[in-house]
């Protein structure tokens, strides 16, 4: 034990440690200009040491530090906080908003709390690693591919994945073979891909000499179609080809008798979960999860090193141990009473005339739904999604996950109160009651609609990374038909693109573009959101 000479009043002992040294000051009665730097917790904030999860308890540790502070960030916990924002959310954000200090381990090189925070959450997901992130799911995906992907190497995925899958393709210089996959035009929604879609794809790819990378499978889907992951894991396995899966919203897949098996349980190599979705992290926070040995884990690392902040919020990165904690605490019965709320809002809502809601029926090869994922349509009523959700909205106060063209999407999460089922209950109830039409007119939307699929006739003249860099020219939407696209555009959410940079641009992609538009939908990524004009590749 060595010693400094400071002044009596931080008459002070250095505890040197693995890391780095410490300062213990001894503690001294606080003048009333610091009082903003305590931390008050009330008895039931406070729980047993071994109760707290090893970053939350990190982070709780420093934050509490009776530290001369001389780092990042400049609010300097809390104590320069704007004063707008300490209004909506109080200062104990900012006093636990710390940098990577040697006491809260490195994110990149983990060998304390982060370590072994990850280690929890992969004994409690099943996988063999499991990496915390901080740039959303989008990241997660992005390192997926690019650690099992070469430039030129093929990349087997629905047309219907997100748009961080064809980012991650520019970024890596994979080419894309794009699967189809089921579309219902009652619903205007896509579901996933099957065993022979899969199956053919690689097929194709040997005969013409091509090395597939991966497989990258999205489910459940935003709507909660689960496509059949247990068989397709077989079948890349056999040509050893690695399975990527985008479980953005299944999380919790898993962890219930009545829930979907994990993707990881279905032999998936590879599966990006949004923890922050159904289960309680905080937005932004995911997982990467990896099980078996056909992925390189150090390859892995490199790609999230490239990908993900050097600055890593340390509220996300505990906020993730934390969700972890709470689902380990009952994981067979925490979504116990969300489930229960699911079957009773289908049963108030299921029969209430002119309202549909979405099952297995309209989708027979994905037998598999999430049941805490509810779409009602409105169309029978002559209502869009949008319009739909604008009344609910008015009348109830209801704020739903996903809007379409033909229906809504609501989330059950372990956050559902009744009071909020019966207020959606009573808003589509009341919406049925002033809505309803004659099924003539009904049947004639429906045949109308049923015309405006948007991914069926799709020709790539440049992989997306070509076109990405190629030269670009901005023409009037009248021009485009049969151009090269030039940007990437989608309704956003869900995020699906509709044209992607190298694909040759189709009346039918446009005409459902200006569909979503006018029905309300947002378009995300055109530099036109007015669609008056699209991007083009000038080649």
């Amino acid at each position: 034990m060595s010693c400094v000479l400071l002044p009596n009043s931080w008459s002070t002992t250095i505890l040197a440690s693995k890391e780095r040294r410490v300062i213990e000051p001894r503690k001294k009665q606080q003048d009333a200009g610091s009082t903003r730097d305590r931390i008050l917790i009330t008895n039931s904030e406070i729980a047993q040491p071994n109760s707290i999860p090893p970053l939350v308890s990190a982070l709780k540790t420093c934050a509490h530090q009776n530290a001369a502070t001389f780092h990042f960030p400049g609010h300097n916990r809390g104590r320069a906080a704007p004063s707008s924002l300490v209004h909506l959310i109080g200062l104990k954000p900012f006093i636990h908003d710390l940098p990577e200090l040697p006491e809260l381990d490195n994110l990149f090189s983990p060998e304390g709390p982060i370590l072994e925070a990850q280690k929890l959450a992969a004994k409690l997901f099943g996988s063999s690693e499991t990496w915390f992130l901080v740039g959303g799911t989008t990241c997660g995906i992005q390192a997926a591919i690019l650690a099992t992907c070469s430039p030129g190497d093929y990349l087997i995925l629905p047309r219907n994945s997100h748009i961080s899958a064809i980012s991650a393709i520019v970024l890596s210089g994979v080419i894309p073979k794009y699967i189809i996959p089921d579309y219902d035009c009652l619903w205007d929604i896509t579901a996933g891909v099957t065993l022979s879609q899969i199956e053919t794809a690689i097929k194709e790819l040997h005969m013409e000499g091509q090395n597939v990378g991966a497989v990258f499978i999205t489910s459940p889907t935003y709507h909660g179609i689960c496509s059949n992951l247990t068989d397709i894991s077989k079948l890349c396995h056999s040509y050893e080809i690695p399975v990527i899966v985008d479980e953005a919203h299944g999380a919790h897949f898993g962890f219930h008798p009545q829930l979907p098996f994990s993707a990881l349980q279905q032999g998936a190599d590879l599966a990006v979960q949004s923890t922050h979705k159904v289960l309680c992290s905080l937005t932004q926070s995911s997982m990467l999860h990896m099980s078996g040995n056909i992925v390189d884990r150090e390859r892995i690392c490199r790609c999230l090193q490239t990908l993900q902040s050097t600055s890593p919020s340390y509220l996300l990165l505990a906020s993730l141990d934390a969700a972890r904690a709470q689902l380990s605490e009952k994981p067979g019965s925490i979504f116990n009473n969300a489930l229960d709320l699911a079957i009773k809002t289908k049963n108030l809502i299921g029969n209430i005339p002119g309202i549909s809601m979405l099952g297995t029926l309209g989708f027979s090869n994905f037998p598999v739904i999430d049941p805490l994922r509810l779409t009602f349509g409105f169309w029978q009523l002559g209502l869009s999604g949008f319009e739909a959700d604008e009344t609910l909205y008015s009348d109830q106060g209801v704020i739903s996950e996903l809007v379409g063209t033909r229906s809504i999407t609501f989330a059950i999460n372990l956050g559902t109160c009744r009071d909020h089922i019966q207020r959606l209950a009573c808003g589509i109830k009341n919406l049925s009651e002033a809505s309803l039409l004659s099924f003539e007119k009904i049947k004639g939307q429906i045949e109308d609609h049923c015309g405006s699929a948007p991914f069926t006739d799709i020709t790539m003249c440049l992989n997306p990374r070509e076109a990405f860099f190629a030269r670009k020219r901005k023409v009037a939407i009248g021009e485009s038909l049969g151009k090269i696209c030039g940007e990437l555009i989608c309704p956003y959410p869900p995020g699906i693109p509709v044209m992607i940079p190298g694909e040759i641009i189709t009346k039918k992609a446009l005409e459902y573009l200006v569909l979503v538009k006018n029905k309300g939908a947002t378009i995300s990524g055109a530099s036109d959101p007015l669609l008056n004009s699209i991007v083009i590749c000038d080649v």
